[in-house]
């Protein structure tokens, strides 16, 4: 169902309509619709106030961010209410692939002194704490891995043992994980959040803060694979030694959360990798 009197609402946000809105697939929690309008053809969606908030603020913070990615830029936003611009889609290729890489290298380069964020948000319907922290390890441990273990252990999805290893793991990360200044990462950049445009490739839904920079390449990976030219092109020659392991331990938090959100099917993905670093 489309957001009420929304003809009303997106005028009140200067916008002028040009037809009806036409549903959209691929939303989770949230509504989508694509529409015509006096600025050009437009996305809606309607979602719960806060997550929109959250989506707002890491679209500006990519923008802000200048690099070769495109983002859709967001032109109106009301309560539960978001237009932004439509992204005309094409296949990546290896191009495609090669300016990803570059891009989002472009992006990682982007630091501050602090983990985290300014404002907590969202990865997808669950609530994401972004309180600030000067050292990574730490954030990873308190802000991402034990929250939502321990989340995942009180709905009975996992297993007392594998907490108990998941605590170890977190506890340990100073043995092996050197801090790093904290890159801006777009949070939540699965396969589904990376648009390929005549542009060039976009990046979209994001769940911005400042962290280790594999949180986006390790995200990339879980849920699809990457080419040789997206790697070749975000390494340019400096592939950290233990990637491999560092992919493993930054796939636990979205694993993490979608044994949270979807239940059991994912308890298997989590204990494997809980395995796999301990």
């Amino acid at each position: 169902m489309a957001p009420s009197n929304w003809r009303r609402r997106l005028q009140a946000l200067d916008i002028t309509s040009r037809g009806d809105l036409t549903p959209l697939s691929g939303g989770d929690s949230a509504a989508l619709w694509q529409l015509d309008s006096d600025q050009g053809r437009v996305v809606v969606k309607q979602d719960d106030p806060a997550r929109l908030a959250g989506e707002v603020d890491g679209l500006r913070a990519l923008h802000a961010a200048k690099t070769s990615l495109i983002v859709p830029e967001v032109l109106g936003f009301d309560d539960d209410m978001l237009v932004m611009q439509a992204l005309d889609r094409i296949s990546g290729g290896r191009q495609g692939d090669q300016k990803l890489g570059e891009g989002l290298r472009e992006l990682h380069a982007v630091t501050d002194a602090t983990h985290g964020w300014k404002a907590d948000n969202a990865c997808g319907p669950t609530p994401q704490d972004n309180t600030p922290c000067a050292d990574g390890r730490v954030f990873q441990r308190e802000r991402r891995l034990l929250p939502l273990g321990r989340a995942c252990a009180e709905k009975g999805l996992l297993r007392a043992a594998t907490l108990a290893k998941l605590i170890r793991i977190a506890e340990d990360l100073e043995t092996w994980l050197s801090d790093a200044r904290p890159s801006l990462v777009h949070g939540d950049l699965w396969s589904g959040n990376v648009v390929y445009t005549r542009e060039g490739p976009a990046i979209i839904d994001p769940a911005v803060y400042r962290h280790y920079p594999e949180v986006d390449l390790a995200m990339l990976t879980l849920f699809g694979s990457p080419s040789a030219a997206f790697f070749e092109a975000y390494w340019d020659g400096n592939r950290p030694d233990d990637w491999p392991r560092r992919r493993t331990l930054f796939q636990l938090y979205p694993l993490l959360n979608h044994l949270l959100l979807f239940g059991t099917g994912y308890r298997g993905a989590v204990e494997r990798a809980v395995d796999e670093l301990e």
